[in-house]
Formats: structure tokens, sequence, C-alpha cells
């Protein structure tokens, strides 16, 4: 009985690749590959010369049922366009079809993109939401941002540099001018990171052409209205304060929650953090004067 090796291949520099993703790659008897083209490159760049066969988004159900045939007879990996197989790529289908039919499935993890634009983005530090490409239609798109606006994590989004601009647009209009991270080409030659606020980034790609392959992390709304008023605003400092949190960490995280400039966050917890000081020097005082009375 063959074992499926789902292996996580470069999202662009061909040196991201691990040792142990080499060795599967040519121990295998066959490798289904979303583009045999991408493949060839990386196969041929190690000397790897296993037989390949496409397996890609409308391969349809009889590639599916050829590949676990072809499992009877021995092992095989599964490779994506760039990355890992079964996020946003084909290979989810033959996972299931696989485990069903009682075949072992092997991850051998690798690069992805969606790792990596979260960790260069800066926007991120207690989790995010991926919602992979975005629909290609405005109305469907601003219903999928709907969805998602009110939840407390930063959004990581995959999308085509053809649709960048209208996407950029509906996510202003939706989710409003929020900080965002537009990450280009990972890993390439021309790889660019981008951390800007959306209405910029929208403002920029009308005056420039979208190149490349894009990934977006936009920061997290605030839980609350997303133009909370400066009362409220105050409260959720003196409440993140109360908790024990430094200035700078209250500035940090209401940063991500409401889309505020972290430095106008920080001045306001330091002003609330003197004023509970001063109160509570002056209560002490009271006090103290009140007990030598009596």
């Amino acid at each position: 009985m063959g074992t499926l090796y789902l292996v996580g291949t470069p999202i662009g520099n061909l040196e991201d690749i691990t040792m142990r993703a080499l060795r599967v790659l040519a121990e295998v008897r066959l490798i289904a590959a979303e583009d045999t083209r991408q493949a060839r490159k990386l196969l041929g760049r190690y000397g790897i010369q296993t037989p390949l066969v496409s397996f890609h988004a409308h391969s349809g159900r009889e590639r599916v049922q050829q590949l676990l045939a072809a499992l009877g007879e021995g092992d095989i990996a599964v490779v994506s366009d760039a990355g890992m197989p079964g996020i946003s790529d084909p290979g989810a289908e033959l996972v299931r079809a696989a485990a069903e039919a009682g075949y072992p499935v092997v991850v051998v993890p690798g690069p992805s993109a969606v790792t990596a634009a979260v960790a260069v983005s800066g926007l991120v530090t207690d989790g995010f939401v991926f919602t992979g490409f975005l629909p290609r239609r405005s109305s469907e798109r601003r219903e999928r941002f709907s969805l998602l606006r009110d939840l407390p994590y930063p959004l990581v989004v995959f999308e085509a540099p053809h649709r960048l601009r209208e996407t950029l647009h509906d996510a202003v209009e939706v989710l409003g001018d929020r900080p965002v991270a537009v990450c280009r080409e990972l890993t390439k030659r021309f790889e660019e990171v981008r951390r800007t606020t959306l209405a910029e980034a929208a403002a920029h790609y009308e005056q420039h052409e979208p190149r490349g392959e894009f990934v977006l992390v936009i920061a997290a709304g605030s839980r609350e209205h997303p133009q909370a008023d400066e009362q409220r605003l105050e409260e959720l400092v003196r409440e993140r304060l109360t908790k024990g949190l430094s200035a700078a960490a209250v500035a940090r995280e209401l940063a991500r929650l409401t889309g505020r400039p972290r430095r106008e966050l920080y001045r306001l917890a330091v002003t609330v953090q003197q004023e509970e000081q001063k109160n509570e020097a002056d209560g002490k005082g009271g006090t103290h004067a009140t007990g030598a009375g009596t």
C-alpha cells in the first residue's frame, strides 16, 4: 500500500526547499503536479527524474481515481504550483479520497505564502483569518468582506494582479481605511512589502500597474464601532491599563483594533496613566489627613 505525500515546494526562490522534500520527491514512483512545467523547473534544478502527471483544479474525479489506483502500486507525491498543496490549491479532494480508501497521508511541510506574509506584515499577534482567493465579482467580494468585517482578527487574502485595484476599493468601502501590508512576489527577485492603509494602497495602485502575485494582510477592525468616539476610546485605554498593560502595549493593541495611529494612542494612554496616578496619590493624601484629624 502506497503513501500519499503532500510536499511543500518553494513559492518563488528555488532554494527554499527542504532536504526531506527533495528526498521524498526523488523516492516516490509518481508526482502529481498542479503545473508540470513549474514542477520540472524544480526537479531539474536538483536532478530529480521522477515521472510527472498533471493534477489541477479542473482535472476532475477521473484523475483522482487514477491517482488512487497508482497509490495501490506505490508512493505518490502531490505538489502545487507553489507552496503547500491543499491551501487554495488542489489537494483536499485527493486527501479525503485517499484517507477514506485507507491509504496513509503524510505532510512534508514547506514554504507557504500565507505564513510568509503574516510574518513579514507586522500586523498579526494572536491569530488571523485566512480566506484564500476572494470571489471575482465585486458584489460577492463585498458580501465576503461584510461577513468578516467584525471579526477581531487580521484578514489574510490572496489576490491576482488584474483584480487588485477593485479588491482594494471594495475593502475600503466595506472594512474602512484599515492598516494593510500588501505583499508582492514574496521570496522572488522583485519582492515588495508595502505597509500602508487600504485607501493609500488603492490610490497607489491606481497610479501603478499591479504586477505579480499578491497577499494582503489587513488589520483587524475594532470589536466596538469602528469610529469609536473619544470617550469610548478613553474607556478602552483605562480598561487595559487596569489589567496591567503598559502604555506601549495598550497603544499596540488599540491601534490594531481601531486603526488609529499608535503614536496618538500612546499619548492618550500616558495621559490617562498620569491622571490615574495623580488621583491615586490625591486619594492617599486625603485619607491620611482625615485620619490625623480624628
